[in-house]
């Protein structure tokens, strides 16, 4: 294993913050992978499988633990034929999703302007514009504390809005590194779409997104996630977004965060925020919109250290 010592997270964060991991490493093979585990198990340090770092916010004091990313082995789109792929955790879902148009099959299309890692995707059950990943996962596999390989079908994955079993796993001390994850994909005799359809409809998707979230700044995307029923009396919106710009909270600041003037439910890196100020920022959103709305909004980006 080839540790690196005090790395700075802001180095691995889509929101440019963070202070060092005390281990930071890739990991190549899943012997690697199970070496670091035992690595860490051995000196009862807590640790992280991360992938591009778009979902994260890490503490400005760093990770007294390991910080740990997939290596070129699990970066393998395996085509399997018929419309099914066997894809490494460490794939980035765009480049998935970009291959798939090309080969006029329907079903993640949608989902190429995500900046995540595939690994990151199923955990999260990312999707955007009315897909989802667990809409075409088949199986997931995924390597325990034990070293062992595990296998699931989709359907035991325990996928819902931006949630998965990994994450109750994770929460219970138990989490699992996702290796890789098989898809079955739609070809234009049963979608009804062809390679032009399906690009057509992607880019209308990236221009969506290019015209109502600040791309041009660091963030992590959707600082909250949608909620399941809108404000007693109000119209029924299940963004937070709305309630956060009718809270007057749009281009709000703390330190170098701000509330996006373009999506209100980013915060964004306005230059030279800290995680503090980020952290500090999230919490007064939320308390501004449950004392006006009766509203909990909840975190989707997820936090790593002591605040």
């Amino acid at each position: 294993m080839n540790i690196i010592e005090n790395e700075p997270m802001s180095k691995h964060t889509s929101f440019k913050v963070g202070g060092p991991a005390r281990h930071f490493l890739k990991a190549e093979s899943i012997d690697e992978i199970k070496d670091t585990i035992k690595f860490f198990s051995d000196h009862a340090l807590p640790y992280y499988i991360v992938g591009n770092g778009t979902n994260l916010l890490v503490s400005d004091l760093g990770f007294e633990g390991g910080i740990v990313t997939l290596g070129k082995s699990f970066s393998e789109i395996q085509d399997l034929g018929d419309g099914k792929f066997k894809v490494g955790a460490g794939v980035p879902l765009g480049a998935f999703a970009r291959r798939s148009i090309k080969m006029g099959l329907a079903g993640i299309h949608k989902l190429a302007g995500i900046p995540g890692t595939l690994g990151g995707a199923i955990y999260m059950n990312a999707g955007a514009y009315g897909q989802e990943i667990c809409q075409t996962c088949v199986e997931v596999e995924s390597l325990d504390q034990n070293g062992t390989v595990q296998v699931r079908s989709a359907e035991k994955c325990g996928f819902s809005y931006r949630h998965s079993l990994f994450q109750n796993l994770a929460a219970s001390k138990q989490g699992e590194i996702i290796l890789s994850a098989t898809f079955q994909l739609e070809p234009p005799e049963i979608s009804g779409k062809d390679s032009f359809t399906l690009e057509t409809e992607m880019q209308e998707c990236m221009a969506k997104r290019k015209a109502s979230q600040p791309l041009n700044m660091p963030n992590a995307g959707s600082t909250f996630k949608r909620l399941e029923i809108g404000a007693e009396g109000m119209p029924q919106q299940i963004a937070p977004g709305y309630y956060i710009e009718q809270a007057g909270l749009k281009g709000y600041r703390v330190g170098g965060a701000e509330v996006s003037t373009v999506h209100a439910n980013f915060i964004v890196n306005a230059g030279n925020a800290t995680a503090s100020d980020i952290k500090t920022l999230s919490e007064h959103v939320q308390k501004t919109v449950a004392e006006k709305f009766n509203i909990q909004l909840q975190l989707e980006i997820i936090l790593i250290g002591k605040f």
